[in-house]
């Protein structure tokens, strides 16, 4: 029972290692401010090397790929790279960087306290 937990305990750590690495990989490709946190990223390259490794075996029949190999990491940042970009894309950060800035936004009130004292002020 040990072992079995042991080998389990190792295969968990790997995954968690590996998805952490190449969502760290995808998000330093991606261009700009990127979103997520640590537990984000972990995601991501986990569910890029479910992606990657399962659709290289959809295109090529009979050809396995492990995750934890280099063949595995390339198709592995390549999804989480697919993924990252689909998240940017449903949340409205990918803009077209052609265009200008949208207008900053006024506020209604200021922060700063007005003076009791107006100033007159001159009108031509």
């Amino acid at each position: 029972m040990s072992e079995q937990f042991e080998v389990w305990a190792n295969l968990i750590l790997a995954w968690v290692g590996f998805g952490t690495l190449t969502g760290l990989f995808a998000k330093a490709i991606m261009p700009g401010r990127d979103p997520g946190g640590p537990i984000a990223t972990l995601a991501m390259g986990i569910g890029g090397s479910v992606i990657g490794c399962g659709t290289l075996s959809l295109c090529f029949e009979g050809y396995h790929v492990s995750p934890l190999s280099m063949t595995g990491f390339v198709v592995a940042t390549g999804g989480a790279f697919v993924i990252l970009f689909f998240y940017k894309l449903l949340s409205g950060q990918v803009v077209d960087e052609s265009q200008p800035p949208p207008p900053r936004r006024m506020r209604l009130y200021s922060t700063r306290r007005r003076s009791a004292r107006r100033e007159p002020v001159d009108h031509y």
